[in-house]
C-alpha cells in the first residue's frame, strides 16, 4: 500500500507517538493525571500540557496565546461564532475556495456574508474589492484541495485598513512553512504527522472572543473541558518536529512534485504551478472515471478531493471555483506526499495510476 494523501492527514510521527505513551500509563504509571488536578501527578500532567503549547506556539506569530481544542473545525468555529456578538451585525468575507469549516460556519451567522472570487489559478486577488464596515475577513493560507497560497500578508493588511478581524485557517501551512500574520490563527495536528482530535486556535494579545461552551473554563476561559495530556504532548514534538525539519521538508516536497510532473505529464494541472505548496498535486485527465480508476488503483491512497467531500458524489465547488467544469472536477484526482513519501514510491504509484487510466481508454 503507497499512502498519497497528505493533505486528509499524515502518518503520525514515532516521536510523536513514543512521547504520547508516557502519558498514557496506567496503574503504576505516573502519565494518567488530570492536568487541572492540583495534586502531583496533575502538576506532572499539566507540565507536559505547557511543553507542548510552547512547541505549538513556536510555530506561529509572537503576541498571542495558544488554546487547545479538539481540532480545526473547532478552532474555527469558535473564532467565527465568538466574534461576532462583538461586531453588531458587520459583515464577513470569505475566500471562494475556503474550507467547508469556514465557509459553512460563516453562512449559518445572522450576518451579512460575502464570498472573494479566485481566479483561474485558484487565487484571489490582494486588491479585490471588500464590503463597506467589513467586520472578518476570513482567507485561508494554503488550500487543502489544490495547494494554493494565497496573498494573505496583503489581505491581512487591508483587513487592518478597514479595522477588520483577520482569520486564517493555516491547516496546511502549519509545519510547513511560516505562518502568516493574522489576528486569529486555526491549525491541527494530524496534517503534519501528529495525532488526530487535537488542534490550536492563537489569538493574537488584546482580541476577545466570546466562548462556544460553558463549563469549568480549562483553557483560560475560552475553551473548557479536561485536556488530554498524550494528545497535547504529541501535537507538541510534532511541531518540534516540524519547525526542525521545515527547510529540509520543503525541499523533499518540491523534488517530489518536480518528478510527479514529469511521471503525470499528459494530465492537466489544477492550481497555479507556483503560488502553491508544493505537496499537493492536484490533476486531471480528459473523461476519466475517477471511481472507477480509484477501484483499479487500490494499492494507491489518493483522493477525488477533499477527505470531508469525499462521500458527497457532487462536482468539487472548489474546482467549480476555477471556472472548471462538472465534467473536468469528476475527472480530477489529488496527490499528497511528504516527509515519509520516498521516490520510488511515488514512481511506483504513478505508475499503477497511469496504468489505470490507460485501461478507460
Amino acid at each position: 500500500m503507497i499512502y498519497l494523501d497528505y493533505q486528509a492527514t499524515t502518518p503520525l510521527a514515532p516521536e510523536a507517538r513514543e512521547e504520547m505513551l508516557r502519558w498514557l500509563d496506567g496503574p503504576g504509571g505516573t502519565g494518567f493525571g488530570n492536568p487541572h488536578s492540583s495534586h502531583r501527578l496533575g502538576r506532572m500532567a499539566s507540565a507536559a500540557v505547557e511543553i507542548a503549547r510552547e512547541r505549538v506556539a513556536a510555530l506561529l506569530p509572537p503576541g498571542g496565546t495558544v488554546t487547545f481544542t479538539s481540532g480545526a473545525t473547532e478552532s474555527l468555529n469558535i473564532a467565527l461564532r465568538g466574534c461576532e456578538p462583538a461586531l453588531a451585525g458587520k459583515p464577513f468575507a470569505f475566500g471562494a475556495i475556503e474550507h467547508s469549516a469556514v465557509r459553512n460556519t460563516v453562512l449559518d451567522l445572522p450576518v451579512e456574508a460575502h464570498v472573494l472570487p479566485v481566479d483561474a489559478e485558484g487565487l484571489i486577488d490582494p486588491q479585490v474589492a471588500l464590503p463597506e464596515g467589513l467586520g472578518v475577513l476570513a482567507v485561508m493560507q494554503v488550500n487543502n484541495e489544490i495547494g494554493t497560497i494565497q496573498p494573505v500578508a496583503d489581505l491581512y493588511e487591508r483587513a487592518k485598513v478597514k479595522g477588520a478581524l483577520f482569520v486564517c485557517d493555516a491547516v496546511q501551512a502549519a509545519g510547513k512553512m511560516k505562518i502568516a500574520e493574522a489576528d486569529v490563527i486555526a491549525i491541527t495536528a494530524h496534517k503534519f504527522h501528529g495525532p488526530k482530535g487535537i488542534g490550536a486556535l492563537w489569538v493574537r494579545d488584546g482580541i476577545e472572543l466570546k466562548p462556544l461552551m460553558t463549563g469549568g473554563k480549562q483553557e483560560k476561559g475560552l475553551r473548557s473541558g479536561t485536556l488530554a495530556p498524550a494528545l497535547c504532548a504529541g501535537f507538541g514534538v510534532a511541531a518540534k518536529l516540524a519547525l526542525e525539519r521545515m527547510e529540509e521538508d520543503a525541499a523533499h516536497a518540491a523534488a517530489l512534485w518536480a518528478r510527479a510532473r514529469e511521471l503525470f505529464a499528459g494530465w492537466q494541472l489544477n492550481g497555479s504551478a507556483g503560488q502553491r505548496y508544493f505537496g499537493n498535486l492536484n490533476i486531471r485527465r480528459e473523461g476519466l472515471d475517477v471511481a472507477r480508476l480509484m477501484s483499479d488503483a487500490r494499492e494507491v491512497c489518493f483522493s477525488a478531493g477533499s477527505a470531508c467531500a469525499s462521500e458527497s458524489k457532487k462536482p468539487s465547488r472548489i474546482l467549480s471555483a476555477l471556472g472548471l467544469t462538472a465534467e473536468q472536477g469528476r475527472s480530477s484526482i489529488r496527490l499528497g506526499f511528504g516527509h515519509y513519501t520516498t521516490m520510488e514510491e511515488l514512481e511506483e504509484a504513478a505508475q499503477v495510476i497511469n496504468n489505470a487510466a490507460s485501461q478507460q481508454e
